[in-house]
């Protein structure tokens, strides 16, 4: 029988108190059991936030040097069980290896990035228009904070969430995703061994209508950071806002490549392929759809479908170049999308079937061609391997189609043409914009986030943005 885990409260593994788990199984395997957890409910969630207020002090006063030394320890940690976790979450997640790989590492880097800036931290000191004074300000923690986290980077999204939050002194409670516990819990082993402060973080498992909405509206948390769906991430907000609560949400995108008729072909299909079929199609920043130009259009579609029917589909442990769609609802989404649009009549030019790779969740990689602006593929975000195929005759056009949807997050274009580039990063309506790069791929010390419906537009993540969140300023007039 598969070992039972528990939450991490005040220091202390613990079971929940309503006497509940849940399993977590391998999505390219389910007769693979990767553990079974609590599924924790209100008072467990209490009582994580209880613990993390009774450790504000505590770990505030905790010198900034001193928290980042623990921050680099835990970079440390997880770099040497780096083998380890990246099985662990091709086994949950269902990524492909290199692609766990590559996530492991970010996290390390993350941890060991918010470990050297902590030294940083402080404020400003400003000339006063006064004789005599000395005018500065000082960045203190917000408090406690509220951290909900999605499957599809369950350990890099943590990281970069909960490294900033530690690195200013403001104290955690950390929900997961119930599809991917187990790396999660893995990670916050890494933070207890480092020496991290009895209630500086906790990890509290289960439902996101009982756990994640305590955190949303418990009076004792400063601060509700969330990624995930739209839908959810609206009532997210508007549970947080509530009680005046700081938010930071990123949600979701419909993320377009636009492809120019200078562009090289050969590289714009390596580029929407890359973005579109990594990760199984399951990133917020994946590319959805390709905006592409008439004059190559025809040799586009031919080489994407190429570049889809060439991905090897299985189990990542096996070395699949794409794993499984993480759970059954997931890959049911996917395939329903497929149907809408051979119903709205775009042209089905491959994949768009289940896939026959053991007892898990695969779908082979799809593209339609011929598709419209106002079709439900076009507009919707389907989260799987799906790339929408849209023709257009200008630069103008291009602009207009690719902004033409509810979301703002990333948006690529590929062109020869420098005027085009420019001119792109100022029309498009996406906080992260690429010029003949793919849409997915992050660097850590860079703001990242979104506009429209992908974001909050309150606060950026990573990067120095990335520790605005956790504080707050207070300015001093010193008269001496």
């Amino acid at each position: 029988m598969s070992e039972q885990y528990r939450n991490y409260i005040d220091g202390e593994w613990t079971e929940s108190e309503t006497g509940e788990t849940f399993e977590s199984r391998n999505p390219a395997d389910r007769n693979d059991l990767v553990g079974v957890f609590q599924q924790s409910g209100e008072t467990d969630a209490e009582r994580a936030v209880e613990a993390a207020a009774a450790a504000t002090e505590t770990w505030a006063d905790t010198p900034a040097p001193e928290r980042g030394a623990v921050l680099r320890k835990v970079a440390g940690k997880l770099d040497a069980r780096k083998d380890e976790l990246t099985e662990t979450l091709v086994r949950e997640e269902g990524k492909a290896r290199p692609e766990a790989a590559g996530e492991v590492q970010r996290a390390i880097d993350i941890f060991a990035y918010y470990g050297a800036k902590a030294s940083d931290l402080g404020g400003d000191v400003k000339s006063s228009s006064s004789r005599d004074t000395t005018l500065y300000t000082v960045d203190e923690p917000i408090g406690v904070a509220g951290l909900i986290t999605p499957w599809n980077y369950p350990i890099a999204i943590p990281a970069w969430k909960i490294a900033p939050a530690l690195a200013t002194g403001t104290t955690v409670v950390f929900k997961p995703a119930s599809l991917t516990p187990n790396i999660a819990r893995k990670l916050v082993e890494c933070l207890d061994e480092a020496g991290l402060a009895d209630g500086a973080l906790n990890l509290v498992t289960g439902p996101g209508s009982t756990v994640g909405k305590t955190l949303s509206t418990h009076d004792a948390v400063d601060a509700v950071s969330f990624t995930g769906s739209a839908a959810v991430g609206e009532t997210v907000g508007d549970q947080a806002k509530e009680t005046n609560k700081r938010v930071q949400l990123e949600m979701g995108g419909k993320n377009p490549v636009v492809v120019m008729d200078s562009a090289d072909v050969d590289d714009a299909v390596d580029i929407a392929a890359g973005g579109a079929f990594g990760v199984t199609g399951q990133a917020c920043t994946a590319t959805s759809r390709a905006i592409v130009h008439e004059d190559c259009y025809d040799e586009f579609v031919a080489g994407v479908v190429e570049a889809a029917e060439s991905i090897t589909i299985g189990p990542g442990l096996d070395g699949a170049d794409m794993g499984p769609q993480a759970s059954q609802s997931e890959l049911e989404s996917t395939l329903e999308y497929v149907d809408v649009g051979i119903d709205e009549g775009a042209t089905l030019e491959t994949g768009g079937e289940e896939v026959d790779a053991g007892d898990g969740f695969f779908v082979e990689p799809t593209v339609f061609s011929g598709v419209e602006q106002d079709m439900r593929i076009a507009q919707e975000e389907i989260f799987g391997p799906v790339l929408s195929v849209i023709p257009v005759s200008s630069y103008g056009e291009a602009v207009s189609v690719a902004n033409g949807v509810p979301y703002g997050l990333s948006a690529s274009i590929v062109t020869q043409d420098l005027s085009e580039a420019h001119s792109f990063v100022e029309d498009s309506e996406s906080g992260v914009v690429k010029i003949n790069e793919k849409t997915t791929g992050l660097e850590l010390h860079v703001p990242f986030g979104g506009m429209k419906d992908s974001s909050s537009e309150t606060y950026r993540e990573q990067g120095d943005a990335g520790l605005d969140f956790y504080t707050i300023s207070k300015t001093v007039y010193l008269n001496y």
